[in-house]
C-alpha cells in the first residue's frame, strides 16, 4: 500500500547527545583509514608478500582517501625494513660504452666516490715527485748510461776498423754508410772511384760491403738495446708509480673486501693509470690547444674523469626502505637518462652523465605512481611492465630507434629491481587494463577497492568526530561542538545518500570543515556549531546553483511550460537530475501522451528523433509489455500512442520516468485526467512494481522550490518508490513543509498505488473473468482499448466490403 511519508522518514538527524565531549580539542588525534577495511586488507596482503606479480592497484573514486592512505602506509611499513644499497657506475675499461654498475651498503657509494677522487689528486701530487726524486734519476741515468756507453763502444770498434781498412762512417738522414777515403782524410769522390782501375774498385767495393754488413749489425743491435732500454725505462716508471698507487689502491681495497665487482674495477683502475703515467706526469698549465682561436681550451682535469665515480643511488641519510611518489612518470623520470654537453659544437657525453630515474630510487622499497598520468606519457607503461618483468632496469634512449641516423650511446649496464609498484587511478582504469592488457593480470595481482560509502554506525560516527578534530588540528581551524560534528555526520549521509550509510569521500567532508570554520570565524565564536555547518552548506549551493535558479525563473515565466495546478488528461509532471559536475539538481519536466486508433503501437518520440538513450528505450519497451500483460491476456492491443518529454532539447537517458509516462499513457487512454500539482519519479518493471532510482533528493528538492516559489497550498507532493525511502536526506525547508502540511511525499511500491494519488480513482483489481470492476482506471482503459479495437476492425470490415463491391463492379 502506499503511504505519506512523515518529517522523521525524510530526514536521520543525528543526536549531538551521541557525542561526549564538548569541544573536538578534547578528543585525541584519529590514525588511520575510516571505513575502508577492505581495502586495507587488500593493502597489507600485497605489501606482505614478496612473490613476483603481486604489486597493487588501488582503485576508488576522487577523494575517498586513496592517495594519502597508501603513502601512510607504505611509509609506516617502510620504517622497519632494511635501507637498500647505495648503486653507482663507474667506467669500463674494456668496453669504454657499457659502463659498469656497482653496488655498495648504504652510505657507502659517497665514500667509495671520495675514495677515488683523494685518489686521483694523491696521484697527480705524488707521481711527479716520485719521477723528480734522486733515486728515479739516478736508476733511469744508470740504464742511459749502460746504453750509451755500449753504444759507443760498438761504434768505435766498427769505426776503428773501418779508418784501418781506408774507410769512414757517414752519418746521413737515411742512415748510417761507409765511405771510403783518400789518404788526406777526405771521401773519396764518384769521379775518383771511377778513375781508379778495375781491380782497386772491386777491392774497395768488397771491403766496403763487408763493413757495411758489420754497421748494419750494429745498427740492429742498437735499435733493439733501444727497445729494451725503453721497456726498462717502462718498467721503472711502472715499480716507481707502483710504490705509491700500489698502497693507495689497496688502502681502497681494504674498505670494501667483499665487494668482488668494486675490486676488479680497482685493478682495472690500477693497470690503466701505469698505462697513462704520462697524464699524472708534471703538466703545464696551459691546455691543448682549441681548433679554432675563439674557443676555450679544454680543461686538463678531463683526461681523469674516467676515474670517477657517479653514484646514481645515495641511500646514506634513508631510514628504511624507500618511498618514491612519483607525480610525473615520464620515460626519463622512471628509467633515467644519459645527458649531454656540447664541446666545440658537438654533443658529447660519457658514464658520468648518466641520471637516476623513480625506478633506482625506489629500488628495494616502494613506487606510487597515478595510473592515468602514467598512461598519458609515451613508452612509459610499457617500459614499466618490462622493467618489472625482467627484474632489472634499463637506462636507454628510447628515442633511438626513430632516428633517421643511428648514432653510438653509452649502454649502462642494467640494475637489478627489486620494487613493490603501487598503482592508483579510478575503476575505469582498473578495469580496462585488466580486460584490455593480458600482462596487466600478471604483474598487478592485487586490487585495493576503496568504498565511497561506509556503515553509519556509532562507531564510525565517534571516527567520524575524531577526523574532524584531527582536521582541525592539522589545519589550525576552529574546533567543532557536538551540534556542529552532528551536522557534518548529517551531510555524510547526504553525500552517501542513504540514512543508514555515510560518505567516505573526505576530501569533500574537509572542504566542509574548512568553509564551516570560515564562517564560525567571520561570526565571532570560538567554536564552529551547526549554524556554521549549515551556513556553509547554504553559501556552497548558493555558489553552484545559478544554472538551477535561471531554469526555475523560465518555469515561473512560463517559458519551460510546468503545470503545478490543476488536472491535465494524458499529461504528468516527471523529475529528472541534471548533473553540472561540481553541482547537481533535480528539474522538472512535462511528460505528455496522445492515443488514437492505429496498430503503430507505443511510440517514443525521442527514440523516433535519436535524443533517447538505450536504457530509455528498453523502459518504453517494458511499458508496452506491461500494458500487454494487462489489457491482452484474452485479445490484442489496437492502438498508436506516442510518449515523449515536451520542450526536450537534448539527450535524455535513464528509466526513472517510467513509471510517469506510464501514468500519462493510462490518462491519454482512458480520458482521466491527472493532478499536475503531484510531479513522480520511479522505474518499473514488466510486472509492474516500482524500483529504486537514483537522485532522489535532489528531484524532490528541485520540485518542492518550484511549487514554493508558486505558493505552496498542501496539495502539492511528490511520488517515490519505497524503496527509495531509506536514501532520503532532505533539506530542512522540505521536512519543515512537510511537517506543516504543506508539501507531502508519497512512497508507493506498485503501479496501481500512485492511481488514486494521481487520478483520484482506484485502479481496480482484475477479476476471475477477465474484467475490471467499474469505474476504476483499468476498466476505464480496458473499455477505450476494446472501443478503439473495434472501431479498427469495423474499418477493416468496410474496407474489406468495399473492395468486394469494386470487384463485382469491374466484372
Amino acid at each position: 500500500m502506499s503511504r505519506i511519508l512523515d518529517e522523521n522518514d525524510l530526514y536521520k538527524c543525528c543526536d549531538p547527545s551521541t557525542f561526549n565531549f564538548k569541544s573536538t580539542d578534547e578528543l585525541p588525534p584519529f590514525e588511520g583509514t575510516i571505513g575502508q577495511e577492505r581495502a586495507l586488507s587488500a593493502i597489507d596482503f600485497g605489501l606482505n608478500l614478496q612473490s613476483k606479480g603481486f604489486n597493487i592497484f588501488v582503485l576508488g573514486e576522487s577523494g575517498t582517501g586513496k592517495t594519502s592512505t597508501i603513502k601512510t602506509l607504505i611509509s609506516r611499513k617502510a620504517e622497519k625494513e632494511k635501507v637498500p644499497p647505495d648503486w653507482c657506475y663507474v667506467y669500463n675499461f674494456k668496453d669504454p660504452d657499457s659502463p659498469i654498475a656497482i653496488s655498495l651498503e648504504p652510505g657507502k657509494g659517497m665514500q667509495f666516490k671520495k675514495d677515488m677522487q683523494e685518489l686521483i689528486e694523491s696521484l697527480k701530487k705524488e707521481i711527479p715527485r716520485v719521477f723528480e726524486s734522486k733515486e728515479y734519476e739516478k736508476q733511469k741515468n744508470r740504464i742511459l748510461e749502460e746504453f750509451q756507453k755500449r753504444q759507443k763502444d760498438l761504434f768505435n770498434a766498427v769505426e776503428e776498423e773501418a779508418e784501418s781498412k781506408g774507410f769512414t762512417i757517414k752519418r746521413t738522414v737515411g742512415g748510417f754508410f761507409i765511405v771510403p777515403v783518400k789518404k788526406t782524410g777526405e771521401p773519396l769522390s764518384e769521379e775518383e772511384f771511377q778513375s781508379l782501375d778495375e781491380k782497386t774498385k772491386k777491392k774497395i767495393e768488397e771491403i766496403g760491403k763487408q763493413l757495411q754488413e758489420k754497421l748494419d749489425d750494429v745498427v740492429r743491435t742498437l735499435k733493439a738495446g733501444e727497445k729494451l732500454v725503453n721497456e726498462l725505462l717502462k718498467k721503472l716508471e711502472r715499480e716507481a708509480a707502483l710504490s705509491v698507487l700500489g698502497s693507495l689502491i689497496d688502502e681502497i681495497k681494504a674498505k670494501y673486501p667483499e665487494n668482488k665487482k668494486l675490486i676488479d674495477y680497482l685493478d682495472d683502475v690500477k693497470e690503466d693509470i701505469l698505462d697513462n703515467l704520462d697524464e699524472f706526469k708534471a703538466q703545464s698549465e696551459e691546455g691543448a690547444t682549441p681548433p679554432f682561436p675563439f674557443m676555450k681550451a679544454p680543461r686538463q682535469e678531463q683526461r681523469t674523469t674516467k676515474y670517477e665515480v657517479n653514484v646514481i643511488v645515495n641511500n646514506a641519510g634513508l631510514k628504511g626502505a624507500p618511498c618514491v611518489f612519483e607525480s610525473n612518470p615520464t620515460y626519463y623520470n622512471l628509467f633515467g637518462r644519459i645527458e649531454h654537453k656540447f664541446q666545440y659544437g658537438v654533443a658529447v657525453t660519457d658514464f658520468s652523465m648518466i641520471k637516476a630515474g623513480a625506478l633506482h630510487k625506489a629500488n628495494g622499497g616502494y613506487l606510487v605512481i597515478n595510473a592515468l598520468d602514467l598512461l598519458r606519457n609515451l613508452f612509459s607503461y610499457d617500459a614499466l611492465k618490462r622493467a618489472i618483468r625482467n627484474r632489472e632496469v634499463k637506462i636507454e634512449d628510447i628515442w633511438e630507434q626513430y632516428r633517421l641516423v643511428t648514432t653510438s650511446m653509452l649502454k649502462p649496464e642494467p640494475i637489478p629491481l627489486d620494487v613493490k609498484v603501487i598503482l592508483i587511478g579510478n575503476p575505469y582504469i582498473y578495469y580496462l587494463l585488466y580486460n584490455l592488457d593480458e600482462e596487466y593480470k600478471e604483474l598487478f595481482k592485487v586490487k585495493a577497492d576503496f568504498d565511497t560509502t561506509m556503515e553509519r554506525t556509532d562507531e564510525n560516527l565517534i571516527k567520524y568526530a575524531s577526523f574532524v578534530a584531527t582536521k582541525s588540528k592539522e589545519e589550525g581551524l576552529l574546533p567543532f561542538d557536538a551540534t556542529g560534528v552532528a551536522k557534518i555526520v548529517e551531510y555524510g549521509s547526504r553525500l552517501a545518500e542513504h540514512q543508514g550509510k555515510l560518505s567516505s569521500k573526505f576530501s569533500e567532508i574537509s572542504d566542509l570543515i574548512r568553509e564551516s570554520h570560515y564562517w564560525a570565524t567571520k561570526d565571532g565564536a570560538d567554536l564552529v556549531s551547526a549554524k556554521h555547518v549549515e551556513k556553509a552548506l547554504n553559501e556552497k549551493f548558493f555558489r553552484h546553483n545559478k544554472i538551477e535558479e535561471k531554469i526555475r525563473e523560465l518555469m515561473l515565466e512560463d517559458t519551460l511550460i510546468v503545470e503545478t495546478e490543476g488536472k491535465k488528461v494524458g499529461q504528468i509532471n516527471g523529475l529528472a537530475v541534471m548533473d553540472m559536475g561540481d553541482y547537481s539538481f533535480g528539474k522538472p519536466s512535462r511528460i505528455t501522451a496522445i492515443v488514437y486508433s492505429g496498430k503503430s503501437g507505443v511510440v517514443n518520440i525521442e527514440r523516433e528523433t535519436k535524443l533517447s538513450g538505450k536504457i530509455h528505450e528498453k523502459a518504453i519497451l517494458i511499458l508496452s509489455n506491461y500494458l500487454g500483460r494487462m489489457y491482452a491476456q484474452k485479445k490484442p492491443i489496437t492502438l498508436s500512442a506516442s510518449i515523449t518529454f515536451e520542450q526536450l532539447y537534448g539527450m535524455i537517458e535513464g528509466d526513472s520516468a517510467t513509471c510517469a509516462e506510464l501514468y500519462a499513457l493510462l490518462s491519454a487512454i482512458a480520458s482521466v485526467p491527472i493532478k499536475q500539482s503531484i510531479a513522480i519519479t520511479g522505474s518499473m518493471d514488466q510486472d509492474g512494481n516500482v524500483q529504486p532510482i537514483g537522485g532522489v533528493n535532489e528531484k524532490i528538492e528541485g520540485f518542492f522550490k518550484l511549487c514554493k516559489m508558486r505558493g505552496l497550498n498542501g496539495e502539492h507532493g511528490v511520488i517515490i518508490p519505497e524503496r527509495n525511502v531509506k536514501n532520503l536526506m532532505l533539506s530542512s525547508e522540505v521536512v519543515e513543509a512537510v511537517k506543516n502540511g504543506e508539501f507531502k511525499i508519497y512512497a508507493i511500491s506498485r503501479i496501481e498505488e500512485g492511481v488514486p494519488i494521481l487520478m483520484d480513482i482506484e485502479a481496480g483489481q482484475l477479476r476471475p473473468d477477465g474484467t475490471y470492476p467499474e469505474g476504476t482506471l483499468n476498466y476505464l482503459v480496458q473499455k477505450r482499448l476494446t472501443e478503439i479495437r473495434e472501431s479498427m476492425k469495423e474499418r477493416r470490415e468496410d474496407r474489406k466490403k468495399g473492395n468486394n463491391e469494386e470487384d463485382n463492379n469491374n466484372s
